[in-house]
């Protein structure tokens, strides 16, 4: 998957028209999640992502320690739309994460993360059928 399909479908999954908007929030829950993780991680993590999309977690400053609704609410500042609709596009990019990578890496990253970090992951691996795009 190259940047312009990734970013197609974070469009699709968020239902978002403009581009702009769908690059914006993608920048603003890898660059959230690159915080949280450590640098390792986030470095294994990017890898298998396209290299545009794969520095938002890169170039994050890594190791942060916050909660997941701390996380919401800097993807919700950062991407510019309310903590509700923060949580709802941070579970779609991060499903769509998921599509990409190497299953185990994510596995890796939920391990790492406290058990309020649950939701992150509510869409990863779920059937089409089972997920709000």
């Amino acid at each position: 998957m190259d940047y312009s399909e990734f970013i197609g479908e974070v469009q699709h999954r968020i239902d978002e028209a403009d581009m702009g908007a769908a690059v914006r929030n993608t920048r603003a829950v890898l660059t959230t999640l690159g915080e949280r993780l450590q640098a390792d991680e986030a470095k294994d993590l990017a890898g298998p992502l396209p290299r545009e999309i794969g520095y938002y977690l890169r170039d994050a400053e890594s190791g942060q320690r916050f909660d997941y609704q701390e996380f919401i609410a800097r993807v919700a500042e950062t991407a510019e739309v309310d903590e509700g609709e923060a949580n709802v596009r941070t579970q779609a990019i991060v499903a769509l994460v998921a599509d990409v990578v190497p299953a185990g890496e994510v596995d890796d990253v939920a391990d790492g993360l406290p058990a309020d970090y649950e939701d992150l992951f509510e869409f990863v691996g779920a059937p089409d059928d089972q997920t709000p795009w």
